[in-house]
């Protein structure tokens, strides 16, 4: 497997620290209010990554955090007149809402970052031990030019980072770029006890914490959002490799911002839908597979237009997975020859799959393997088939849309007695060659979600999400 490595600016085999199992690190959200839309793809992104390696045997332990202590938090919290726990509760609340909505599934572990304060305290005393960082009228600061590797991830010499990024003004600094690990408490903030006095930790700290306590000081992966690569994971390594005199992590990956009218996605340029407010209009699983549907390095455009094709590819690959469910309810007999030579035609669709999504998580071509996977499923479907057969084909169909965590199975809930009574009745007059009535019915049904298949072996009833 070949992964797109940030920090060497190329594709590389993926090789883990310890053989069999990956430990992995991902930045989560800070936990003010519902993510949106730009949130949700390193979230999705990097769950598929975690599912595929473990779909590949690999044992994963995945850690994201929930940031629950920043400016914005305060602030939201002082507005809505709540203590910052209750608020963190709140939307970390929200947060495994839309997560378990769009498929995600919890890492192995979410730590919070105030639950962390101990952990993060000791970090910085050794870095103010090893003359990484110092301490100033309560504040401890980051000297970001004692780090001599300093803009390795983002490939930027130290004069091009200090001209291109946004310097916090502040004269207990001994230099621009230095950035606060450890900031003085004001008053009516929230604040730990500290050997520098009442505070509160910085935010890049958090992560480099987090990530030793719960996976150790070396890592295999580290990964999120492009935006992040500096200076959030710039100062992550300065930080980890200066404190603990290792790699931090051998593979950072990144995926592409999501654009809306080829503008960056954020809450700061007012541009942003939420996950819940998308998922009402077009369901949280065509989310998945828009995000699932360009290359994660990739920009994406976010629109109507796109959703509703996502929501319309979705309901091509759920008729796949009811017709083989149909199909079985009335298949008999043994395979013949030429289900058996089919077999190994079918399997083909797997090496495939396991290319593209061994060559740098390119789900869109996987996704495109799984398509011409239905196409061939259904053309093999105009014909009766042995259980055998048709069991090998759906079960192949459920592997990859599994690794993907597509195709949930959300449309084959039980049929309602009023569209069962409307069937029955579009029967009987179809029967009595009442054809208008008949069609009546099926546009009827059409307004309400369902699409009916009139086959051989009778009517088969498709309930749209």
């Amino acid at each position: 497997m070949k992964l797109y490595n940030t920090l060497t600016r190329k594709k590389e085999e993926f090789v883990p620290i310890t053989p069999g199992r990956v430990l992995m690190y991902s930045c989560g959200p800070t936990v003010y209010n519902f993510f949106h839309i730009g949130n949700a793809r390193p979230f999705i992104t990097f769950d598929v990554l975690r599912r595929y390696f473990e779909y590949r045997g690999y044992k994963v332990k995945f850690v994201q955090n929930f940031t629950d202590i920043d400016d914005k938090m305060i602030k939201k919290a002082a507005e809505e007149q709540v203590s910052l726990a209750e608020l963190g509760d709140r939307y970390i609340q929200e947060y495994y809402t839309d997560a378990q909505g769009l498929g995600i599934e919890k890492a192995t572990v979410h730590p919070r970052a105030t639950h962390c304060i101990g952990d993060i305290i000791k970090i910085i005393e050794s870095l103010i031990e090893k003359g990484y960082a110092y301490e100033s009228g309560g504040d401890v600061f980051y000297s970001t030019r004692k780090f001599k590797d300093y803009g390795k991830l983002s490939h930027l010499p130290m004069d091009q980072l200090e001209s291109g990024a946004r310097i916090d003004v502040n004269d207990l600094k001994e230099d621009p770029m230095d950035f606060a690990v450890w900031k003085a408490a004001k008053p009516g903030e929230p604040a730990w006890e500290s050997p520098w006095g009442m505070g509160r930790p910085g935010w890049h700290i958090e992560c480099s914490a987090m990530a030793c306590k719960f996976l150790g000081k070396t890592i295999d992966i580290h990964c999120g959002g492009v935006d992040l690569i500096f200076p959030h994971h710039e100062n992550e390594i300065a930080q980890s490799e200066a404190a603990n005199g290792c790699d931090f992590a051998h593979y950072w990956l990144h995926n592409g911002h999501i654009n809306v009218d080829n503008h960056k996605m954020s809450k700061s340029a007012g541009n942003f839908f939420t996950v819940r407010d998308a998922a009402a209009a077009y369901g949280y699983e065509a989310i998945r597979i828009f995000m699932l549907s360009s290359h994660y390095r990739s920009p994406i455009n976010y629109s109507q237009e796109v959703l509703e094709a996502a929501r319309a590819s979705l309901q091509r690959l759920y008729t796949t997975k009811n017709n083989l469910e149909y199909a079985l309810k009335t298949a008999s007999g043994s395979p013949t020859a030429e289900e058996e030579a089919l077999l190994a035609e079918l399997s083909s669709f797997r090496e495939k799959f396991v290319e593209k999504m061994d060559d740098d998580l390119n789900t869109a071509d996987a996704l495109s393997v799984i398509f011409d996977l239905a196409r061939w499923i259904n053309t093999r479907l105009t014909e009766r088939h042995a259980p055998a057969f048709l069991t090998a084909m759906q079960s192949l169909f459920a592997e990859l849309t599994g690794v993907l965590n597509i195709v949930g199975g959300a449309e084959s809930a039980e049929i309602p007695e009023e569209i069962k009574a409307l069937v029955e009745e579009r029967t009987a007059a179809r029967a009595a060659k009442d054809f208008a009535r008949a069609d009546a019915i099926r546009n009827q049904l059409a307004e309400m979600g369902v699409v009916l298949e009139d086959g051989k072996d009778g009517v088969k009833i498709l309930m749209k999400q």
